[in-house]
């Protein structure tokens, strides 16, 4: 009944209910509103699939619309050929930056099975994950009509920037060639910032670096679109990033739309209770100044009647987005007031802190973070790769259960343990032009 009165308040100019809907499950009822939408109507034009309800993109459609403008032409042809010509490691080396360093990340894979670990490579000098703290997992969910969405990348410098950095991002795609949006995004967002000269300059400097980072990024895209080697007209990426500077022990997080990072610390110094602290919000079309936004700029938000608000253009069924910012979807930059533009935060870290989280929603969607906070804490530092593969195992059975076994989003879990993330000597070099591709933890190689 709590359904039956949020869709006729939604679609009330077109439908009216019956007194009691023909089953308790909003399913039934969402079924109904479409059945007897009239042709042309608002609830016709926002109907969302079934199987994407919880999913960001509400409908799965091909557009040939025409390249849009927006990108800096000749500024960015010369930044695309530099980027594309160079690896983040080398680039470092370029810059003298001395001490270890290593960069691991996921690569673009097309295979189809459900909860298979994303292809990854890992370059730089060698590295034990969790002697670092490090845990990572990038699994596929169950969504036949797409590979795995995610991408996910870290980058640690013990020396020669501010005393060493390390560097965390999630980037959750979507649309029909959002995982390409995504994989994009992984290589080029860090070389943009690391490319920066107030990038060295430190904390005070770093805020800016990112969000002007961000959004020359966006105008890569756009001119990676008008060049037909990205489709980002409908489709995009999430995209939250977290620098620790180890210098002043100190993170540093901007993101755009839903991939929220959690901060898990003790209540106090004898280390006993946990609590799980949001350090990003969700970029949301209903929250009152985006929404403003959207509105101002033309596009509308309409709730969908199961579990999202989504933003489309006035009259149109494009882009049925449930987020108010991101990184591509053009299209929804334009006609509906969506923005690249990162919300930026500043944390000191302190000895209570403990683990840092770098989510896609397909961790948060079922699962509130003071659970993932306490399931990971519970495996512990020394084991921050099996603390990853069981948030991401309990997040796929928390899926399959709410959902009935039809749809399951991508899911990346990127953990830190944060008193472990110090720097460390180098082990054995491998020279920067070497990748190691693997499925899985280090060491698996794939074949």
């Amino acid at each position: 009944h709590g359904a039956q009165a949020m869709l006729a308040e939604e679609f009330q100019p077109v439908v009216r209910l019956p007194a009691a809907p023909p089953s308790s499950s909003p399913r039934s009822v969402w079924r109904l509103v479409v059945i007897m939408g009239c042709v042309g109507s608002s609830s016709a034009r926002h109907a969302v699939e079934e199987g994407r309800r919880r999913l960001s993109v509400g409908m799965v459609q091909v557009d040939p619309w025409a390249s849009l403008s927006g990108s800096r032409p000749e500024q960015d042809r010369g930044l695309l050929t530099s980027l594309s010509a160079e690896t983040v490691i080398s680039m470092l080396n370029a810059q003298a930056c001395s001490g270890r360093k290593f960069s691991v990340g996921s690569n673009t894979d097309t295979g189809t099975t459900s909860f298979a670990n994303k292809l990854m490579s890992e370059m730089g000098d060698s590295f034990n994950a969790e002697a670092h703290g490090l845990g990572f997992t990038c699994r596929k969910g169950l969504k036949p009509e797409s590979p795995n969405q995610d991408s996910w990348m870290v980058l640690k410098v013990d020396k020669g920037v501010d005393k060493g950095f390390s560097m965390y991002g999630v980037f959750d795609g979507h649309g029909e060639s959002g995982h390409d949006v995504s994989n994009f995004v992984k290589e080029s967002l860090p070389k943009l910032i690391i490319r920066d000269s107030r990038f060295k300059r430190g904390l005070s400097e770093l805020p800016s670096v990112l969000v002007d980072s961000f959004r020359i990024q966006q105008s890569l895209i756009c001119q990676c679109d008008q060049k037909k080697k990205l489709d980002a007209k409908l489709a995009g990426t999430t995209a939250s990033l977290a620098v620790h500077s180890h210098g002043e022990n100190t993170l540093t997080i901007a993101h755009v739309a839903d991939s929220t990072v959690v901060l898990g610390r003790y209540k106090d110094s004898d280390r006993q209770e946990l609590e799980a602290v949001k350090l990003t919000r969700d970029h949301k079309p209903n929250l009152k100044e985006e929404r403003l936004r959207i509105e101002k700029a033309g596009g509308v938000v309409v709730f969908d009647g199961y579990a999202n608000h989504r933003v489309y253009a006035r009259g149109q069924r494009h882009p049925g987005l449930n987020m108010s910012r991101c990184l591509g979807d053009l299209r929804g930059h334009q006609e509906c007031g969506m923005i690249c533009e990162p919300e930026i935060r500043q944390h000191k870290v302190s000895p209570c802190d403990h683990v840092l989280l770098l989510c896609t929603d397909g961790v948060w969607e079922f699962l509130e973070p003071e659970e993932a906070v306490h399931l990971v804490s519970s495996v512990g530092p020394g084991n921050a790769m099996l603390a990853s593969e069981k948030l991401a195992k309990e997040a796929w059975d928390r899926w399959m259960k709410a959902e009935g076994g039809l749809v399951v989003d991508d899911i990346t879990v990127l953990l830190v343990f944060l008193q472990e993330d110090t720097p460390g000597a180098a082990e054995t070099a491998v020279p920067v032009t070497a990748v190691t591709t693997y499925r899985g933890p280090p060491g698996s190689v794939a074949s």
